[in-house]
């Protein structure tokens, strides 16, 4: 590792001398690449500067205590001397993590689509309930959302919505959110006051490009027809609504929520993009580490990965054992500390698969 890090601190020098460079600042397309590579480094050879400062430390420490001199530093030098191999530990940890290769999913945005499950009009209010969480975490990180299809039940509840998230780093911070989200709570309905437990399923999807999934006209069918719904204007009055299948996977994608036939089909093609993205991702996944996969989970949507339990005010994580007592918080936006224990994790087996 040491070799490795060296040669990123040389390139990152020699970087920051030729960005300086008029004729480079000049050429502004080379400018622009260079830059790039440099703010890629800088993270690297910055962290790797404070461990060469924190070696060197450590260094003329222990020649201190071999000073016969300085006998009466001993004491103190040898409580330094931990603290500075404590510090060398961090920095090195940081560094394995920082040299992980990263996921160019990861700078994508995201498509989320939520569905209600099992539990019936309960799970409709769940489904509701999560797409506030998200809307107000994509808020606080000034992510921008856009819904492109949602089906509700006229008192609240989404059977389904569909929506993306455009932003910084969105698909890295979101990505581990796939999968079933259990609720355990006293539905409004319920006039006995019992617990019922309702589930709803998330799928997250990086967002394609026209240029990363290329579809075919031919491989289209291309349904028109009235928009349904409780009430609204244009609903089943005009001929608005679009179904697209997707020949040959048969994937089928319907888009209502806008007046105009133009608009939902463009909605439409955007979230057959991202499924089939997916579909192609998921086929490279399958050569990736088991022990990544099993331990945070492989993005199945079928696969239980939190409940949010109402009586005891209590979110928990499966994958990763995280309790939080402050079901309220999270479900206003409040995500921060499960998502970065999800991405800490992640990390932490991505090394344990490379070591």
């Amino acid at each position: 590792m040491k070799d490795k890090l060296t040669a990123l601190l040389t390139r990152y020098q020699a970087l920051q001398a030729d960005i300086a460079k008029p004729e480079v600042i000049n050429d502004q397309n080379r400018y622009r690449e260079l830059r790039r590579e440099y703010n890629e480094l800088a993270p690297i050879a910055e962290e790797y500067t404070r461990l060469l400062k924190v070696e060197q430390e450590i260094e003329n420490t222990e020649q201190l205590m071999h000073d016969e001199k300085e006998a009466e530093l001993k004491e103190l030098a040898q409580d330094e001397l931990k603290e500075l191999n404590k510090n060398k530990q961090r920095l090195e940890n940081s560094l394995k993590l920082l040299l992980i290769p990263k996921d160019p999913l990861d700078l994508k945005n995201i498509i989320m689509e939520i569905r209600a499950g099992t539990g019936g009009e309960e799970a409709a209010l769940f489904a509701a309930d999560l797409f506030r969480m998200y809307s107000r975490y994509a808020e606080s990180m000034k992510w921008q959302i856009e819904i492109l299809s949602s089906s509700n039940t006229g008192i609240g509840g989404f059977k389904e919505v569909i929506f993306s998230i455009m932003g910084k780093n969105v698909y890295a911070d979101l990505r581990y959110e796939s999968g079933v989200h259990r609720v355990q709570r006293v539905p409004v309905t319920e006039s006995g006051g019992r617990i019922h437990t309702s589930a709803v399923t998330v799928a997250v999807l990086p967002e394609a490009e026209e240029t990363d999934i290329k579809i075919k006209q031919e491989e289209l069918r291309v349904d028109v027809f009235r928009s349904s719904g409780p009430g609204g204007q244009s609903v089943n009055t005009t001929d608005s609504a679009v179904r697209i299948t997707h020949l040959p996977t048969n994937l089928v994608v319907t888009c209502q929520d806008e007046k105009s036939q133009h608009k939902n089909k463009a909605k439409a093609l955007r979230v057959l993009r991202a499924r089939l993205y997916e579909l192609e991702e998921r086929r490279k996944q399958e050569a990736r580490a088991k022990d990544r996969r099993s331990q945070i989970g492989s993005g199945d949507r079928s696969e239980r990965i939190r409940t949010y339990n109402y009586p005891q005010n209590r979110v928990t994580d499966h994958r990763i054992n995280l309790t939080l007592y402050k079901l309220e918080l999270v479900l206003f936006g409040e995500m921060d500390e499960i998502i970065q224990a999800l991405k800490l994790n992640a990390q932490e087996m991505l090394l344990k698969a490379k070591s």
